[in-house]
């Protein structure tokens, strides 16, 4: 297969400017810094900073490849596709591109808010380089897959923001380019549709020998539609090659800079009248512990604040745990062991869950935290953390089960009689 896609030493440089001063300034005192920037040397005041979204990044894409890009927030992912895109120039290397792009990068991508669904399809495909007669071909065709016959004569800005993604993917996927580059944006489609958009880009890719480039931070979902990965790390080339064997070096590093730390996380939703502090593990006679072993008895600690003056009832915490690969595996709630607390003033707590014969196997694994008081969300932190679990004797007869035989394990025996 040809190379369609090369990059070489690709750079991408922001100038970040700090003020010297916190306050806002008033109209006059912001013309008068003006007028005396235009008459001086020494320019505005404060100062800058460089700050390189992407560095010394080099790889090749051969076409019909199915690339997934993964990384963590800030890692340079977007940086990347934008360039591709043609959506920014690079600050230093080069961008080889051989063959039309089509790119899904963020909600409403390539379309014109006043204008209706239809009109934006021939749009899309004339900025594609199509005839009309070309994209009335695959008219019916996208229309049917973004399931939004009904609106095509309304102007897309009163679109909601599912309808936007399902057409804009719709219209990506069925103009015809050679290279697909689509952001993690089918978050915000339901999961029908995100299953639906999988398909089209795996049959795109082996039937029509069509290049998919994709970021998304499922593993499981870059897994199963990817036969290759890009791992970025804080702007840099990490690693690449078997989708596989890239994830598995993301997740054991995400684990292993992973902070159990959550008093200074910003990435948390709620009214905060609930705040999680931290997360300690340890066994039920109080010894810490750093990894836990399959088997055995532990207790998970989870340490929060309640703030303001009312006390606090129907108080609710539950804990989502994810496998290496993003997907939900289990969770422990305190609801449905009918356990709510009540009568909580301002003070510092610590809920403790006790887990009998932890039954996950050999593995890495993260979790988000999750509290309601009377019901509203008072904290949710999503990824909050993350743990490891040793390989253990979980059925007590000397045999390590095997690792690769499911994702957990459960208490069994068997009997033997004559019928």
């Amino acid at each position: 297969m040809s190379i369609v896609i090369k990059t070489e030493n690709l750079g991408k440089m922001y100038r970040l400017r700090h003020s010297s001063g916190h306050r806002y300034k008033t109209f006059r005192e912001e013309l008068a810094a003006g007028m005396r920037s235009l008459f001086s040397s020494g320019g505005q005041s404060g100062n800058t900073e460089e700050f390189w979204a992407l560095k010394n990044v080099s790889f090749d894409v051969k076409q019909g490849d199915r690339i997934g890009i993964i990384g963590r927030n800030g890692a340079g992912k977007s940086t990347l596709l934008k360039i591709l895109s043609r959506i920014t120039d690079p600050t230093e290397g080069r961008v080889s591109i051989k063959g039309r792009v089509a790119s899904l990068l963020e909600v409403g991508t390539g379309f014109h808010p006043e204008l209706t669904g239809k009109e934006n399809i021939f749009l899309n495909g004339s900025i594609l380089g199509m005839t009309r007669d070309e994209i009335k071909s695959r008219f019916d065709e996208i229309v049917e897959f973004a399931e939004v016959e009904k609106f095509l004569d309304t102007p897309i800005k009163r679109y909601s923001s599912g309808m936007y993604v399902r057409l804009a993917f719709a219209v990506a996927a069925h103009l015809e380019p050679e290279i697909l580059i689509v952001d993690e944006v089918l978050a915000v489609g339901d999961a029908q549709f995100q299953k639906k958009c999988l398909g089209k880009m795996e049959e795109v890719s082996k039937n029509d020998g069509r290049t998919v480039l994709f970021v998304s931070h499922n593993m499981a979902t870059i897994q199963y539609l990817c036969n290759s990965c890009i791992y970025l790390k804080q702007g840099l080339f990490a690693a690449s090659g078997n989708t596989q064997d890239v994830i598995s070096k993301y997740l054991q590093e995400s684990v292993e800079t992973g902070s159990n730390d959550l008093a200074n996380n910003k990435n948390r939703e709620g009214s905060q009248r609930i705040r999680f502090n931290g997360v300690t593990f340890r066994s039920p006679s109080g010894e810490s512990k750093r990894s836990l072993q399959c088997g055995e008895d532990v207790v998970m600690d989870l340490h929060f604040s309640v703030t303001g003056s009312r006390q606090l009832n129907a108080v609710h915490f539950s804990v989502g745990v994810d496998d290496m690969l993003g997907q939900r595996i289990t969770y422990f709630s305190n609801e449905i062991t009918h356990q709510l607390f009540s009568n909580l003033d301002t003070n510092n707590y610590v809920v403790s869950i006790e887990i009998k014969k932890l039954p996950l196997k050999q593995g890495s694994y993260s979790y988000t935290l999750f509290s309601t008081v009377g019901g509203e969300i008072a904290d949710w932190v999503k990824n909050a953390g993350s743990f490891f679990v040793e390989a253990g004797d979980f059925f007590q007869t000397g045999k390590l089960p095997d690792a690769d035989q499911g994702a957990f394990y459960i208490q069994h025996s068997f009997s033997l009689n004559k019928e």
